[in-house]
């Protein structure tokens, strides 16, 4: 079974790299009428492109991964090889029929993509992932996974759940900049007594697993960490991306003495932070990489 999944996954990524550059395929920007024979000019957008991506993960098809560039392709996913190969092997190690891949959102800034993932593979996990594209094709990978937790919140919010429309469009820059500061007075620098500025009261949705609703809820949660010698700290921010009402940063710090990634996704509404998403990943130690290109 397993190398019947390898020999699929290598197929794939072998038809792929066949494909780059090949007028005929879709994703090289024209495609063939089978009534007239005359090419028709294709332009797939960078989202959908990344969505048809993830599912091929699922599905084994081959089509989807030409976006990848075949000769720059820098991976971030510790657990992964580099480069294409990287990432056919990584699909030859999933048992077959096992895998599941639901892309809830999806944004766009500038020249990264960047998603929200419900997977199962190996368990169930939520995930957002970061692709940047160069010359229209895809050329380093970020990602951050979490295992999904087997009930929601206590205010019955699940991971994934919650509003996916983007709107204010005019507003993305002056929203990347409020999260950022937020995230900067308030988690990198402890400045609880900003906090509340950020917010709206308690009109504030949260999904952490952990966390109730509202500013009482993260203060509740908060103080439970303390009490049980739990820290939480953010170091470094790496990326603040955002498209509309959406912003997604990506952060570096601590979580119970452990190296560990943040990727947290807001909701702007008003000017105010309205909803919260995010996944935690520990950072496992440099001897265990697969490719030399660091988590972030």
């Amino acid at each position: 079974m397993k190398s019947h999944r390898l020999a699929h996954a290598t197929a794939a990524v072998v038809a792929a790299i066949a494909l780059t550059g090949c007028a005929g395929h879709p994703l090289s920007g024209y495609a063939e009428n089978p009534t007239s024979k005359e090419k028709v000019t294709m332009t797939p957008d960078r989202k959908t492109q990344v969505v048809a991506l993830l599912k091929a993960i699922e599905t084994g098809e081959s089509a989807p991964v030409a976006v990848i560039d075949p000769d720059h392709y820098v991976q971030h996913n510790l657990a992964v090889a580099d480069g294409l190969a990287g990432f056919g092997a990584a699909l030859a190690a999933l048992p077959e029929g096992s895998t599941r891949v639901n892309t809830v959102r999806v944004f766009q800034d500038g020249d990264h993509v960047f998603t929200h993932t419900e997977y199962d593979f190996f368990g169930p996990k939520i995930g957002f992932d970061i692709f940047r594209f160069e010359d229209g094709r895809i050329v380093e990978h970020w990602d951050n996974l979490q295992p999904t937790p087997a009930a929601p919140n206590p205010s019955g919010r699940t991971m994934i759940d919650g509003p996916t429309s983007i709107i204010d469009l005019d507003r993305t820059d002056a929203n990347k900049k409020l999260v950022a500061a937020f995230v900067d007075d308030v988690l990198v620098n402890g400045r609880l007594d900003r906090l509340a500025a950020y917010f709206d009261g308690d009109h504030y949705r949260q999904h952490n697993p952990q966390i109730a609703d509202g500013l009482s809820g993260l203060g509740a949660a908060l103080e439970g960490l303390a009490k049980a010698g739990i820290t939480l700290k953010y170091h470094t921010v790496h990326k603040v991306l955002g498209e509309g009402n959406f912003v997604l940063t990506v952060s570096e710090g601590e979580f119970a003495g452990k190296p560990t990634a943040y990727y947290d996704l807001f909701r702007v509404e008003n000017g105010r932070i309205a909803e919260h998403w995010d996944t935690l990943e520990t950072i496992p130690p440099r001897t265990e990489w697969k490719n030399g290109n660091g988590k972030f």
